[in-house]
């Protein structure tokens, strides 16, 4: 068997590799803690299964235009002037098969071998990869001063002759860090003078709690869509809790959305006409029940601190938005792999170890799911690495004492 030198580069995701070590032990019958997943557990909007279910009752489910179906395209029209006070027109939006994707449609239509891509630590597990699969290189930032914003001077220092780009996730997935609007408008500025793209993911920009907002870059830009060197993708995935319907979309320059189309009719030619027309249902219904899903998130928040504070010695700044927290646990080993598989080892807890977002040393926790198992997820980890908790605890209808401390 013959392997590509590209393929062969890519590592294997240690979030997989756990995840699947916790379907295993699933399928035994242990009970399984799962502290690292990525969606939440609401169900999809009626407005967005009838969408469907309407689709599929006609029967046409054939090939649309690989850019999206025209009436989606309206409803995210009306979606970016209410939530971004921009008006952009259809040609300047691509529709695709996730978030991700529009991502990744991006940074193959403007990347030149060679070329740099701006990422700042903690960041998104993909970003990096996604770089290098279109031959670019991603230049990481790390802020020295041990939070999760870089100085504006740090950005600076990494940008070369070469930067094509820079990415920024706001809120931020790993951290919940929300990025300042002073620092968002600075980085739009320098992109703006500097001719680089600033390519904003905002897949989380309205889970957002304590009344903070993930300023938009296009606030802090004099320049139209046309023209500008902002570049927003966003989607149906987090905030409606619609994860497996991959639907996303990018909004830029009309001359790029026909690159960014040309590339996707090569990979996967229009987006699954079902899943649109589930994501207008979404985009057009009641968001009434988006802002429950919030309440509930920011109350998951809550409680997933108040039980990390009777931590020993962990550290973990409160997030203010999405639905993870990441968590400084060096003072129980620098190696974030190992601490997450030996706390699904003798815990029965899933984590995401830091090392996957730049972060070695943390761990990043989910309060996505039931409060129970929050509650469960972080008594069973203290009993595993706190040498002040207790030494025995039942996990599932076993006793179990800890002996390793």
């Amino acid at each position: 068997m013959s392997i590509s030198r590209l393929a062969s580069s890519i590592p294997e995701s240690p979030t997989l590799k756990l995840n699947d070590a916790a379907r295993r032990l699933r399928i035994k019958g242990e009970p399984v803690v799962h502290l690292g997943v990525g969606e939440p557990k609401n169900k999809a909007p009626i407005t967005a299964i009838l969408g469907s279910v309407a689709k599929l009752r006609t029967g046409d489910i054939k090939y649309v235009p690989t850019d999206g179906l025209p009436s989606l395209k309206k409803a995210i029209i009306r979606y970016t002037e209410e939530n971004y006070g921009r008006l952009v027109t259809p040609e300047n939006i691509i529709i695709s098969t996730g978030a991700k994707q529009a991502i990744y449609n991006i940074l193959f239509s403007i990347i030149n071998p060679q070329d740099e891509v701006i990422i700042m630590a903690p960041y998104w597990v993909s970003y990096p990869q996604m770089v290098k699969m279109v031959y670019g290189i991603p230049v990481i930032v790390e802020p020295e001063d041990g939070t999760f914003q870089p100085r504006l001077e740090e950005v600076e220092e990494a940008i070369s002759s070469y930067t094509k780009a820079i990415i920024l996730n706001s809120p931020n997935n790993p951290s919940g860090f929300v990025y300042p609007a002073e620092f968002v408008k600075a980085l739009v500025e320098i992109c703006e003078k500097r001719g680089i793209y600033l390519i904003m993911d905002d897949i989380y920009h309205k889970l957002v709690f304590d009344n903070t907002e993930a300023a938009p870059a296009y606030r802090f830009t004099n320049q139209d869509v046309e023209n500008t060197r902002v570049l927003v993708v966003n989607g149906v995935s987090k905030l409606y809790g619609m994860t497996g319907f991959r639907i996303g979309w990018a909004i830029a320059p009309r001359r790029m959305v026909e690159v960014f189309a040309n590339v996707q009719s090569q990979i996967t030619s229009c987006p699954p006409v079902v899943s649109q027309a589930a994501a207008e249902g979404a985009l057009t219904g009641m968001q009434s029940l988006t802002e429950n899903l919030r309440l509930t998130i920011q109350n998951n928040r809550d409680i997933m601190m108040q039980e990390l504070r009777s931590f020993t010695d962990v550290i973990v700044p409160k997030p203010k938005g999405t639905f993870y927290c990441l968590a400084d646990f060096r003072a129980y080993g620098q190696d974030s792999i190992k601490l997450a598989e030996f706390l699904l080892e003798k815990a029965l807890v899933v984590t995401v170890p830091g090392a996957a977002f730049g972060m070695e040393g943390y761990l990043r926790l989910s309060y996505a799911g039931a409060v129970k198992d929050i509650l469960e997820g972080v008594e069973r980890m203290k009993w595993a690495l706190d040498p002040n908790a207790p030494n025995e605890i039942y996990i599932g209808d076993r006793k179990l004492i800890r002996d390793w401390l």
